[in-house]
Order: C-alpha cells, then structure tokens, then sequence
C-alpha cells in the first residue's frame, strides 16, 4: 500500500523532541508499506530525505513555541496550502494518514477527499480547538463555531479515527458518535531507553558544556516551555527548598519556548535549579540516567487532563518515578500503578512531604522506579503499540 504521512512537526532521534511520527511511519515502511512523509521545517527552500524507509518531503516553514498568535496561524495555513499541493501531486496514494496538531492539518485531507476521492485517518494528539478555546486563544465566537464544524467533518468523514488517549478518544466521539475511534497512545521506547544502575555523582556533558549537580537527588522536567506547560510552579518549588535549605535535592528543566525567558529571570537568584535547551534523544537518554524523578507539569485545567504527553512514557520508559502536577488519567494511572505521585503545584510543602519518603528510602524510590518500567513495558511498549498501529492498514 502507498501511505502518505501528513503531520506538521515531524522529528528524528537526532533532532529531538517528540518523535511518534517517526516510530510509526519507519514502522508502515519496514512493513513493506510505500510510506511518503510531509512535514514542515526551519529551512529556506523545500527539500526531501530519506529517513529509513521513508521519503521525506520537507516543507520550508518556520515553526517555535516563541511565536504569536498571528504567526502561529500564518504558519498553519501556509502548511495546509503547502502540503495540500505537494499531496496532490504524489502519485498513486492509496492512503493519506493525517495527524494534528493543529487541527487545519485536517482541511488537508478533506480537500483530498473531496476533490480527488481520497481515504484518510485522522489521528488526534490533542483536542482541537477545545485546547485553544479553554485556554482563552481563540475567544471569537464565529471563529469557534468554525472551528468546531470543521473538527466534526474532519471526523466523520474520516476512514479510521485515532487518539492517544482515553479522554481525546471520548472528546472525538461527542462529535462523530458514530464512528469507532482506536485508542493509541503514546510510545514508550523500551528498547532505547534502559534503566541504569544508581549513578550518585550528577555530572554529564552536554554540547561541550558540563553540568555537575554533585552527590544530590535530581528532579527533571524536560519538554516545552509554553504557557500551557506551567513550569513556574517547578522553580517555586525549587525556590521553596532553598528557602528551607532542603539541601541534596537539584532541580533540571531542558527544553526551549516562549516562557523561557521569564523562567531564567526568575531562577536568577536560586542555586538549585537551572535550565538547559533541548537536546536530541541520546542526550535525553543520558540526562535521564542520571534523574532520580521525572516532573510531568500542565496547566491545572480540565481540558489538559486528556493529554498524552510523549515526555511522560519516556520516562516511564527510563524506569523513573514520576511526579504529575494536573489531574486527569495519567495522575490516576501513576497512583494505581505505584510509580509516581500527585503533587498540587501550589503547594510546594505538600510536595516535600510526598517526596521525603522517597528521599528517606532509597529502597522505596527503586520500587516505584521499577514499577514505572514495568507499566512501559505491560502497556505502552513501542512494539505493542506499533504492532496495533498496523493493523489498522490491514
């Protein structure tokens, strides 16, 4: 079969970030599936690669956290224009799989349809325009009314539906109530990532640069630093220790967006916490051997309880506790599955108090630790989720 894979952000290992895209379009072509691939990038001119299998064709739009509101939607129509003529001319597709965000990657295949007859699935990582909406982005309400038209025709004249989680799946359904839609979350690479002994001193090197955390216990965010990531609540936290000289506990945040440039400002006076840009996946990888626990961090607000944040099974992943900040399925998951624990992000000493245990006993945090791998590895392995993945192509 010929699948064209339409998804905005695409990434590889080497370039960091989330990588879902590139787990599951190398998986159609290893398969024995012809797989094109369209996305965008900071180049100038378009360009196309080949990435394992499958041809990448490169879109030359620019995209970051940092940008507007108006740039933002610039850049989303432009890669709907776009990729819409490059699709078009793609020979003998059999198949277009579309992935938001953002939800106009969805006008593309429903011009697709309409106009050549074309099949699709359409896969949601987010509830759109529900999110932007919430969160007060898009306020207009004849432009929310479109908006949500549009994300009940893209469903319902969709092949296949697919979410990544249990309430974008629910979300999807309150629109096209008479389609089925797949539950297919988020990878956990159990294969890349591998839990590693104990390494008490924190020390690695990253681009040339070393970072040396001494003997402590280190606590990693890493991801997005947008508004919706709420990552204040971290450095008040870290702020808090300090003031209590709760020392032997670092803080880490890696990552890059728009609210870095306030992050930094208020860290200036804290010694326990410090920020690094993004790295690529085999840096990740050596960050996390070295974190004791993983800080998954969002806006305390209903509609991010649905996420399926790809940091999150990483870290499951790596085998490492982690600490949820909002509530939804994944704080009920990590409280069931005895791998982690919520923490209300208002309340640093209440965090402290739910952390000390893990700090007083060692043995304690390594059964978490290992619980985490266990979860990785029962429910959210590449190789379980892959091979689901391609059964909706047979």
């Amino acid at each position: 079969m010929k699948i064209v894979y339409i998804h905005q952000y695409f990434r590889t290992p080497e370039e960091g970030g989330a990588i879902r895209s590139y787990y599951l379009a190398t998986a159609l072509a290893a398969q024995g599936h012809q797989v094109e691939l369209i996305c965008a990038y900071s180049g100038k001119k378009y360009r196309k690669r080949m990435v394992e299998g499958v041809l990448v064709h490169e879109l030359p739009i620019p995209y970051n956290n940092r940008m507007g509101k108006w740039a933002r939607i610039k850049a989303f129509l432009k890669f709907v224009w776009m990729a819409f003529g490059r699709a078009s001319r793609i020979p003998q597709a059999d198949l277009y799989y579309v992935s938001s965000t953002p939800l106009t990657v969805g006008l593309i295949a429903l011009l697709l349809k309409k106009l050549y007859r074309k099949k699709y699935y359409f896969e949601a990582r987010d509830l759109w325009p529900e999110v932007p909406i919430a969160l007060g982005v898009i306020r207009g309400r004849l432009m929310q009314f479109f908006l949500r038209y549009l994300e009940k025709q893209i469903y319902i004249h969709a092949e296949k539906l697919i979410a990544l989680s249990p309430g974008i799946r629910e979300g999807m359904l309150r629109q096209a109530p008479q389609k089925e839609v797949y539950l297919i979350p988020n990878l956990a690479d159990c294969t890349f990532f591998n839990p590693q002994p104990y390494i008490s001193q924190k020390k690695i090197s990253i681009c040339g640069v070393m970072y040396d955390w001494g003997e402590g216990f280190l606590i990693t965010y890493f991801g997005s630093l947008g508004r919706a990531n709420a990552l204040s609540s971290l450095v008040d936290i870290a702020a808090w220790f300090q003031e209590n000289k709760m020392d032997g506990v670092q803080f880490l945040i890696v990552g890059d967006g728009a609210e870095k440039e306030k992050l930094l400002q208020k860290m200036q006076n804290l010694q326990n916490i410090c920020l690094i840009k993004t790295v690529n996946k085999y840096d990740l990888r050596e960050i996390l051997n070295l974190t004791d626990i993983t800080y998954i961090s969002f806006l305390n607000h209903p509609i991010l309880e649905t996420t399926s944040p790809n940091k999150f099974f990483d870290a499951l992943a790596a085998g490492k506790l982690c600490v949820i900040n909002f509530k939804g399925w994944l704080k009920d998951m990590v409280e069931q599955e005895r791998c982690g624990f919520y923490a209300n992000p208002e309340q640093p000493e209440v965090f402290y108090e739910k952390l000390n245990p893990f700090l007083q006993n060692p043995a304690l945090l390594r059964e978490y630790q290992k619980n985490a791998r266990k979860l990785a590895k029962s429910r959210f392995s590449k190789q379980l989720l892959v091979s689901d993945f391609i059964e909706l192509f047979n």
